[in-house]
């Protein structure tokens, strides 16, 4: 087992679940096949960030870009996403997790979005874990779509432009209330983003492995937690400047 030190957890971690295609590939199966069985390392990676005291993990389940794949293989995204709320809700709600979504889920179809509202207001008072899954989501669309809301607000005077800033943008995104994510975690040996979460990845640490979705493990997230935590994260300040907001402030999560 890899060792990762327990008081300096990132608080947020973001996956790019990507290679399910390539595993079935690789295992001379359908698509859809690599697509449940991707379904299964989601299962293995909620109870490990849970079980060591991640708060919030936010995971890239559907995009935008993603409706433009052949029919059937949405249609059966669809349907395991159906499948995954249907059977996991009992036990997401058993383990003290809140379900959370962003994307533009008005896309999904009405029998999906009741499914996502019963499962959001079930585990709404959970507080030992958020669970974040992104559907039908797009980071530029998600800026986008905040500075309409924001262009919005200010013609009903409910916003002057002075109070446009970094802090007050936050809260017009999907994400407003949840920390930045720390860490991000992006499987299949593809070294890109994606057009997720834009914004919030500003100064967020990438992690990229080779391993295809379906065969993430529990070793291999804390890996990646064990790569995060010898970064020295200065957000532009330099290490000596650190050093020193470290000893006055008693952080540890920056070292």
């Amino acid at each position: 087992m890899i060792k990762i030190d327990l008081d300096n957890l990132p608080q947020h971690i973001a996956v790019i679940m990507d290679g399910n295609g390539r595993w079935a590939q690789q295992h001379t199966i359908g698509r859809i096949r690599g697509h449940r069985k991707g379904a299964q390392a989601v299962r293995t990676i909620i109870k490990s960030c849970r079980e060591i005291g991640i708060k919030h993990l936010t995971l890239f389940a559907f995009s935008v870009e993603n409706w433009e794949r052949p029919v059937e293989e949405v249609n059966a995204l669809m349907s395991l996403l159906e499948e995954y709320l249907t059977k996991e809700i009992n036990e997401l709600h058993k383990q003290g997790i809140k379900l959370s979504f962003i994307g533009d889920t008005k896309r999904l179809n009405p029998a999906i979005r009741e499914k996502l509202r019963l499962a959001r207001e079930m585990t709404s008072k959970n507080d030992k874990m958020i669970l974040n899954l992104a559907l039908s989501y797009g980071g530029r669309d998600e800026i986008i779509h905040a500075v309409k809301k924001i262009v919005s607000d200010h013609a009903e005077g409910k916003i002057a432009v002075s109070d446009i800033t970094k802090e007050n943008f936050n809260k017009y995104l999907n994400t407003a209330g949840m920390p930045d994510p720390d860490l991000l975690i992006r499987t299949s040996g593809e070294y890109r983003i994606s057009n997720f979460l834009l914004w919030q990845m500003a100064y967020t640490e990438l992690y990229f492995t080779k391993v295809l979705w379906p065969d993430f493990s529990k070793d291999d997230l804390f890996m990646a937690i064990a790569s995060y935590q010898k970064r020295e994260r200065r957000f532009g300040l330099t290490s000596e400047q650190l050093k020193e907001e470290n000893i006055r402030t008693g952080n540890r999560t920056n070292v």
